[in-house]
């Protein structure tokens, strides 16, 4: 059996966390997104790359609905969580943000304190009991190496962190509600090197617990920590397969030129 065959069967016997059939998305009468269809594996890593405007942002914020902010769009086709229809109109979007998670480009926390910025998800869930607040920032703040750094200041403003522990809180605080998918949508492009080091071993960590889908448009990034890869093109799923083998042997020329440097 070659490496590669193995690497499919791999993806094919993962269990499935997210089925997208046949997903197309527009935009008023702009197409952003074309016939999209992935299974996106549980407790992995998956990148999704290509180039700007190609719809990989679009794609992964269908997956919490984050699109139904905008208005006068439409999305055809399906996206299942579990045996769910996300979309089915009896679908409550609150409890579907709550199962995935969203982590943004630009470290947002709340100008609040460290500790109500991870509370506040747990908060807005009806928890109100201290002691079951308290052991929750804890648990997250140490789920993303923050703890120790700012145990002694919890109840500083979270904006006196530097960028990358606030990147940290921000997984953090996204996490303290026990999702069970996570997306991150270019998680460290307003980061510098250390710090994107940082967040990347969190990611290869966190994925014991989560299932983790990330944009980014750093190839060398996807090759570092992506388990499978999705490379869009144009609204097009070009090519979905394990990392390796989208970076050493892809199956589609598009691929291959984009991974290359050809056009991008």
């Amino acid at each position: 059996m070659t490496q590669g065959t193995s690497q499919r069967k791999e993806l094919s016997a993962c269990e499935t966390a997210v089925l997208i059939d046949k997903v197309s998305f527009y935009y008023g009468n702009k197409k952003a997104l074309s016939d999209i269809c992935m299974k996106l594996p549980k407790n992995k890593v998956t990148a999704f790359i290509g180039p700007s405007g190609c719809g990989k942002s679009t794609l992964l914020r269908c997956l919490n609905r984050m699109n139904d902010l905008v208005d006068n769009v439409r999305l055809e086709g399906t996206i299942s969580i579990g045996d769910q229809d996300i979309n089915e109109p009896s679908k409550d979007v609150s409890d579907l943000r709550k199962r995935v998670g969203m982590v943004f480009q630009k470290f947002n926390p709340f100008p609040k304190s460290i500790y109500e910025n991870v509370a506040y998800g747990p908060r807005i869930h009806g928890l109100k009991d201290k002691r079951e607040l308290d052991e929750i920032v804890e648990r997250s703040l140490k789920r993303v190496a923050l703890w120790e750094e700012v145990k002694d200041r919890v109840h500083d403003s979270a904006l006196q962190l530097s960028g990358g522990q606030q990147q940290r809180l921000c997984i953090g605080r996204a996490i303290a509600v026990e999702p069970d998918i996570l997306l991150m949508d270019e998680p460290c492009s307003a980061l510098d090197p250390i710090a994107t080091a940082r967040i990347e071993e969190l990611i290869v960590e966190l994925k014991e617990r989560y299932t983790i889908i990330i944009v980014t448009h750093n190839m060398q990034q996807a090759a570092r920590i992506a388990d499978f890869t999705g490379f869009l093109f144009m609204g097009e799923l070009i090519e979905f397969s394990a990392t390796e083998l989208i970076f050493r042997k892809p199956k589609e020329k598009k691929t291959e030129d984009y991974i290359t440097g050809r056009f991008g």
